[in-house]
């Protein structure tokens, strides 16, 4: 998705209403330059293919009069543009959020047309590429309300997909685990203690949480924080990872326990062995390894049919 804004011109009557919600964007939800650059940049693209659209000059009225079928027009016309499915839902989503704000600085109790994002085929669980995976935990930080809160949960989500952690096990280290080095002993289920690889942009990453952590790491206490303090809650993190894989358009199944079944697919597609991948991942049996190598062929499958020319 282009991010450039082209302008409104002065007089134009949206002209405020877009500023306002790039003021809101940067100053009240604290989201990132980029983030904010984006989502106007979205909001003045609307305005201009509906004045188009429409025939008549789009102002907080016409924002509030808007139908289904008319967000299906610019959202064919972005398409049509070569927007891909991921972008699409994040222009939808700009698009709503948008239209929300304009309606609550109008007083307006209108429901904002409801139109779903584009679908993504259903099928079995898969991996999520590294791309998406670092774009997740990018994403998980943009509305946190303090940079240190940010730096935590982009570290954790790297930490569950670089090292192939549950969830349960990233947020039971504790200050004993510093300072960090090339692995990590990592207590799991039956409590057993494992020690997993950690790759240097995952320490970096743990690193930089740290020094912005306003609360002392010590041996004892948890290393990943609650806002308050106290030991971070899983089904926060879970909740931030669905805000942002809705707002990248990336599947339902995109879960915390995805980030670590990409770990292991991942590793498995570029020659790891079975009993190798069942101990980084705490397995009691290798059994439960072995999902991986049906997944991994599931995976083979889908290059094959995108990549082939006879597919």
């Amino acid at each position: 998705m282009a991010d450039s804004i082209e302008p409104l011109p002065p007089d134009h009557p949206a002209r405020e209403i877009a500023h306002s919600w790039q003021h809101h964007l940067s100053k009240d939800r604290r989201r990132s330059a980029h983030t904010v650059r984006a989502y106007a940049a979205t909001a003045h693209r609307l305005i201009a293919f509906l004045g188009r659209h429409l025939g008549t000059a789009v102002d907080g009225g016409a924002l509030g009069r808007l139908q289904p079928a008319d967000l299906r027009a610019f959202l064919t016309t972005r398409r049509m543009e070569g927007l891909g499915n991921s972008s699409a839902a994040r222009e939808l989503s700009a698009v709503r959020g948008f239209l929300a704000f304009a309606a609550s600085e109008r007083g307006d109790q209108t429901a904002i047309p409801r139109l779903k994002g584009p679908k993504r085929p259903r099928s079995v669980p898969r991996p999520i590429s590294p791309d998406e995976a670092f774009s997740l935990a990018g994403e998980a930080g943009e509305e946190a309300v303090h940079e240190w809160i940010a730096a935590r949960d982009f570290a954790v989500l790297l930490l569950l997909y670089g090292s192939g952690l549950r969830v349960a096990e990233a947020l039971g280290l504790t200050g004993g685990a510093l300072p960090l080095g090339d692995a990590i002993a990592v207590l799991g289920k039956r409590n057993k203690t494992r020690i997993v690889p950690l790759l240097p942009l995952v320490r970096d990453a743990i690193e930089r949480y740290i020094a912005l952590c306003p609360y002392p790491m010590t041996k004892d206490q948890p290393l990943f924080r609650g806002a308050r303090g106290g030991p971070l809650n899983g089904e926060l993190i879970r909740r931030v990872v669905r805000k942002a894989r809705a707002t990248l358009g990336l599947s339902d199944r995109t879960t915390p326990h995805a980030l670590r079944h990409s770990f292991a697919t991942h590793l498995l597609g570029r020659g790891a062995d079975l009993r190798s991948l069942q101990e980084l991942l705490g397995h009691a049996s290798l059994s439960s390894t072995q999902i991986y190598t049906a997944v991994d062929a599931a995976h083979l499958l889908d290059v094959y049919r995108n990549a082939h020319p006879r597919a």
